[in-house]
């Protein structure tokens, strides 16, 4: 049976558990509460046993009934138990309760803590995997009067209940450990989430910091640093820079996604996403209420000169960010592992928006040689689901020939499976697009803005420019782009 502990060498000088939590129960100053829901007391048990509890602990509970839980925290509007809203009202009324009933001038020195977690374990017939919030607020300082937090969401991969709590109640430690001793390096604190735990047991894919200790953190590189830590596979972020839980947003809805660098978007990708989106919701079976549409940027994508420039990244958050739309930043290089991972959350009708390009890579068999089925098994992924291609075309720079569905160069041995498709009616052209802006491409527009050059400011959204020039994004570009010449 495999255990969710470490054994390996390289993490012999990482304090264990007990250490951690006899830590955090020999400060006198560091004092709270633990409410969990869903999944025991694992976070509460390490520091009971640790030894010195009386000192840290002022309650433990666990409201399992969800009548006690409801005349306890409220009643969610949707009537559901795991999920942040809950979290936060339990972090919100545990924290109310330690202000209460804890005396400031018999306690002088005391740093306040909340932690709390809402969980649902693996069910009996193992269909459901697990997921749970786990959340802590609390204090640094005993004079400050606004608590700092960490939120995040853990998906379970183990495939018994009492592995999972035992991950949970480690999680938690790690948690506490790292927001009173390792706050003051929060892209660390994330690693350490992981201390004593498989990285294939526990997927984090959401994670929020706020406070005034973490006021200069931004979240959208928190969510960076998940994806580069391996901890999951795609982060999303609303326009505000908050990052989002994927399930949450792509949960039964229609998904339309549009792939790019956005370095910086440009007039094309607007219009790639207005026409297609005008499409997309007249199909017979999209409800324009419960439609999201998608800008993703690949991990590779972000790449500008073989690492991930962070400053760069938030560049393109930023803009897009200003524009209204939602990102997402995933590890899924072809199109049908991005269909999978939305498959996950949602039965309803995906598109993608396209240029003509990434149509001919889909058709490339090199992208498919690691599969067994090869590209008849991406295929198999990519366009079982009700899933439709809405193609941009593309002006050909030597003839001038406009590229659309009916006219694409893909490789000989692929042209009768590509007719297949396209005759079922998996890949729409887009007719509507503008023809005046069919030159404008995101590299000549980074190049102008780095060297200086006039006449960017045309090439790309309304508004966009000003928030370019106002906030100099893409200037540590310069050097990138002398590179590309």
């Amino acid at each position: 049976m495999a255990s969710v502990f470490k054994r390996d060498p390289a993490f012999e000088n990482i304090p264990s558990t007990k250490a951690k939590t006899l830590r955090i129960n020999l400060n006198p100053d560091i004092y709270g509460s633990f409410a969990e829901i869903g999944a025991g007391q694992e976070t509460a048990r390490h520091f009971f046993r640790a030894g010195g509890a009386s000192g840290t602990i002022a309650k433990a509970m666990s409201a399992y009934d969800k009548s006690f839980s409801d005349a306890v925290y409220g009643v969610e509007s949707d009537g559901r138990y795991v999920t942040q809203s809950r979290l936060k009202k339990m972090l919100a009324h545990e924290m109310g309760l330690m202000e209460q009933r804890i005396s400031r001038e018999e306690h002088p020195d005391r740093l306040f803590f909340a932690y709390a977690n809402t969980v649902a374990t693996i069910d009996f017939s193992k269909r459901y995997k697990g997921h749970g919030w786990v959340g802590i607020r609390f204090q640094l300082d005993p004079k400050q009067k606004e608590y700092d937090e960490i939120v995040l969401h853990l998906r379970f991969k183990q495939n018994e209940a009492r592995l999972q709590q035992e991950t949970l109640g480690i999680v938690g430690v790690n948690l506490i450990y790292g927001a009173f001793y390792k706050y003051n390096k929060p892209k660390k604190l994330l690693k350490y989430l992981y201390d004593h735990i498989d990285r294939d047991t526990l997927e984090i894919d959401m994670v929020n910091f706020s406070g005034p200790n973490f006021k200069d953190v931004d979240n959208r590189l928190m969510s960076l640093q998940l994806i580069r830590n391996d901890m999951t596979d795609a982060v999303m972020f609303g326009p505000d820079g908050n990052n989002l839980l994927p399930a949450a947003i792509l949960y039964k809805k229609n998904i339309l996604a549009l792939r790019g660098s956005f370095r910086p978007v440009t007039k094309v990708n607007e219009d790639m996403y207005e026409k297609s989106y005008d499409i997309f919701v007249r199909e017979q079976t999209v409800e324009e209420e419960k439609t999201i549409v998608i800008f993703e940027i690949t991990l590779e994508n972000l790449k500008t000169a073989g690492e991930i420039d962070e400053r760069d990244f938030l560049d393109r958050a930023e803009l897009l960010g200003s524009l209204g739309h939602t990102v997402m930043i995933s590890k899924f290089q072809e199109y049908y592992k991005l269909v999978e991972y939305f498959s996950n959350y949602t039965k309803a009708r995906i598109g993608l928006t396209m240029g003509v390009n990434n149509l001919v890579d889909i058709f490339d068999e090199k992208y498919y040689r690691h599969l067994s089925g090869g590209i008849l098994e991406a295929f198999g992924k990519l366009f079982f689901k009700d899933l439709k291609v809405y193609l941009y075309p593309m002006k050909n720079p030597d003839t001038g020939q406009i590229m659309t569905s009916n006219n694409v160069k893909v490789h000989p041995r692929m042209k009768e499976l590509y007719k297949f498709f396209k005759y079922n009616g998996k890949v729409m052209d887009i007719i509507d697009y503008d023809p005046e802006i069919m030159h404008i491409f995101s590299r000549d527009v980074l190049k102008k803005i780095t060297k200086g050059e006039e006449g960017w400011e045309e090439m790309i959204p309304e508004g966009v420019a000003q928030i370019i020039k106002e906030k100099k994004l893409f200037m540590g570009a310069t050097v990138l782009a002398e590179k590309m010449q």
